[in-house]
């Protein structure tokens, strides 16, 4: 796959007077979730953007208590690059908004709510959203009763878990039982959904618009757009443009910035979702602090819509000054 740090957008230059303005920017990155190393390339990728385009930035690998972060900031501002618990969840945006000091992406609420994905799916259901229908887990047995509510496959994740970690499909109550164990053995809340046998769609959104939507399939060595596929593999095929006519792009693209409106998501972030055979859209889960790996999916759409990384990561920054206003 290309690098898409380095493509035919290149030279852009963050405006003199919006450099000034940011002041000096810290990017957290790395943390202690199970997506340590996803958010360590992110963040050094956001880092060296930030610098080529001007701006005044460093990096700081957050590990163990975040309240650290704040006791004595040398920075007017952060770039969350940190995935998973303790950056995505809410609790470091609350410990921000708190300290006063401005940060990218969505608040605590939103954050909290999407890094659930049991809960997002309640607010989806709730709001008249499709989405495949579900069960929360607590037990094994309970295996039963869920493979007589829902129809196998199934799929089987950690609801606070992202990067696709600990999600596995199944077609039988041993496999349920299984998999609820791997799943349970991660997370206190394990999520058990119909499986949607169709096409993977992602919708990256950024200041409240759509991008371009890319289409996933793994290889066949895959049996999903899993943690392998979406970071390590070379193999891994998105399609931009898509694949969908033109009026169903759009509803797809329509019914991610809805979800993303109904959780509560602000400047950036990014919504999956799967088509099934009668050409239904159903919503999975959404992302508010995406990858921004060389494997990453919202600096792909941003390229097809125009937007070199460089000004992308600006862009996303630039949000913090209109929150500090507010």
């Amino acid at each position: 796959m290309t690098d898409m740090h380095h493509n035919e957008i290149q030279d852009y230059q963050a405006d003199p007077e919006l450099v000034k303005a940011l002041g000096r920017v810290a990017v957290f990155m790395g943390g202690d979730s199970a997506e340590r190393e996803v958010s360590l390339k992110s963040g050094k990728a956001v880092l060296a953007a930030l610098q080529s385009a001007g701006v005044d930035a460093f990096g700081v690998d957050v590990r163990g208590c975040l309240l650290k972060t704040v006791e004595d900031p040398d920075f007017d501002r952060v770039f969350i690059a940190l995935h998973g618990r303790g950056g995505e969840d809410g609790t470091l945006q609350a410990i921000l908004s708190q300290a006063g000091i401005p940060y990218t992406g969505s608040e605590m609420l939103a954050s909290a709510l999407a890094m659930d994905k049991l809960r997002t799916k309640y607010v989806f259901e709730g709001c008249g959203l499709p989405t495949p229908k579900f069960r929360a887990m607590t037990a094994e047995d309970e295996a039963g009763r869920i493979m007589a509510e829902l129809q196998p496959p199934l799929s089987v994740k950690p609801a606070h878990e992202g990067s696709s970690i600990g999600i596995r499909k199944v077609r039988t109550e041993s496999e349920l039982v299984e998999a609820y164990r791997a799943a349970a053995a991660m997370d206190d809340l394990v999520l058990v959904e119909e499986w949607v046998e169709g096409p993977e769609f992602t919708v990256s959104l950024l200041q409240d618009r759509a991008l371009p939507a890319i289409g996933l399939s793994a290889s066949t060595d895959h049996a999903f757009y899993d943690y392998e596929a979406k970071y390590l593999a070379d193999d891994t095929h998105y399609r931009i443009p898509c694949g969908l006519a033109p009026e169903d792009e759009l509803r797809l693209q329509q019914l991610a910035l809805d979800a993303f409106r109904v959780v509560g998501c602000r400047t950036w972030g990014r919504v999956d979702v799967m088509q099934d055979a009668d050409g239904r859209f159903w919503l999975l889960e959404v992302n508010t602090v995406p990858g921004m790996t060389d494997h990453s999916l919202v600096p792909m759409a941003a390229r097809a819509a125009g937007i070199g990384f460089d000004e992308l990561v600006v862009r996303i920054l630039r949000d913090t000054l209109e929150d500090a206003n507010a």
